[in-house]
């Protein structure tokens, strides 16, 4: 089996082709169906985040054209993108690089902040989905496993994680460099996922005098307000509490726009002057580009807040060249795995094809044997078997032996021995 990836991601593509390109959890799930035909895509899954929308799929090496076509042609036509846009803007793994961006992407060496830890959940939630859409089979289970494991490997043996720096943490600090300080600042956020807990938790550490929070689920914004000691507003009254905040942060899964130019134009007129600063981590953005021309308004949407990262990225560095020797060492051992994978079946048919001719020729001189007992009848089936283990052991080590050097193969070894497909 042969493994194919094909996507976008922040150094690829801009936030507004990835936007065209992002998968909500029903579309995953659906076009994952459609996707996997049993036959050119034998297995896949989606990872959509805001900074990438990638397609890991397993296939036969020999058609790994086809797969690849297949995939870029789902991506186009289920998105609807403009003729050649996915193509300026994608890239394509096979195999061993395959397996290496899947091992980096979930140990964040491929983020935009280097050893933030959002990532690893957003893989581990595409993993349950293709589950849940029954396209994830024996190849990628070992695969999305081993790549936990990867992960786990590299948080724990080096200090990519240390000094945590994450997307929200980044717009706190972007806010911190428009006002000075956040002390005494009101703040509210659209939006009650990942990001806005962690928004959250950043802005309460940072000394925010006030936190609204508004969500399309009340629960889930009344949840959070308790837990950090905020306010839950209703999401349909979102206009009359924009006038409030000083800083907006914009984190949902909306696919319009959740705060309009009009909106916030409104807003700033009943702030009397007073600047206001909106953040926009969503993907789709959530925050019409039109804000920026108003007056007193700063906006700055994912993409933007990449030039703010500065703390702590040499150190991290260095800790990332450490995490890359770790993905090196697994992604070899995970593509001896799949090769014993591969091998499996035609060592248990190589097994079975022996004892079966043993059977056989028991079955066959079975009348010269004259009268036997059942215990002697088991005996005499056991001693056969034992010796077409004993003798069939040479060959199945030789087979397994053979994987590492190139010209044998699973193929080759059917072939000479005759086993059926």
């Amino acid at each position: 089996m042969s493994i194919v990836l094909v996507g976008v991601n922040h150094k690829t593509a801009p936030v507004e082709v990835r936007e065209l390109l992002a998968f909500s959890e029903a579309a995953c799930a659906e076009g994952l169906r459609s996707l996997v035909d049993g036959e050119v895509v034998r297995e896949g899954l989606i990872v959509s985040t805001c900074n990438r929308v990638e397609v890991l799929t397993a296939t036969t090496s020999e058609q790994i054209p086809q797969s690849h076509e297949r995939i870029t042609n789902f991506l186009n036509q289920s998105r609807r993108l403009p003729q050649d846009l996915f193509r300026d803007h994608s890239y394509s793994h096979i195999d061993d690089q395959a397996v290496r961006h899947i091992f980096r992407v979930a140990s964040s060496l491929d983020s935009m902040v280097v050893g933030e830890p959002q990532v690893l959940g957003q893989v581990r939630k595409a993993y349950s989905v293709a589950l849940e859409a029954g396209t994830a089979g024996r190849v990628l289970n070992r695969l999305i496993h081993q790549t936990f494991h990867v992960a786990k490997r590299v948080r724990s043996e080096t200090g990519i994680a240390a000094n945590a720096v994450s997307i929200s943490y980044m717009a706190v600090e972007l806010g911190k460099k428009i006002f000075g300080s956040l002390k005494g600042q009101s703040v509210l956020l659209v939006g009650a996922g990942e990001m806005a807990e962690l928004s959250a938790r950043h802005l309460i550490n940072a000394g925010v005098s006030r936190v609204l929070i508004a969500n399309r689920t009340e629960e889930s914004s009344e949840r959070l307000a308790k837990e950090f000691g905020g306010e839950a507003v209703s999401f349909e009254k979102l206009a009359d509490f924009l006038p409030e905040a000083d800083i907006v942060i914009c984190s949902t899964g909306a696919d319009e726009y959740v705060v309009t130019a009009n909106m916030a134009r409104e807003a700033l007129n009943r702030r009397r002057n007073r600047p206001a600063f909106f953040i926009d981590i969503s993907v789709p953005r959530n925050l019409d580009p039109a804000i920026g021309g108003l007056p007193n308004a700063f906006v700055f949407d994912i993409d933007d807040l990449e030039s703010v990262v500065s703390s702590n990225i040499r150190e991290r560095e260095r800790e990332a060249e450490r995490a890359e020797l770790i993905v090196n060492s697994e992604v070899m051992q995970f593509q001896q795995r799949l090769r014993v994978m591969e091998i499996g079946p035609s060592i248990g048919a190589l097994r079975q094809k022996f004892q079966d001719i043993a059977r056989s020729e028991m079955i066959r001189q079975r009348n010269r044997l004259g009268p036997l007992t059942p215990a002697q009848e088991r005996a005499i089936e056991a001693l056969l078997l034992s010796a077409v283990n004993k003798i069939s052991h040479p060959l199945i080590d030789r087979m397994r032996r053979s994987l590492d050097s190139d010209d044998e193969n699973i193929q080759a070894w059917r072939e000479l021995l005759d086993l059926e497909d």
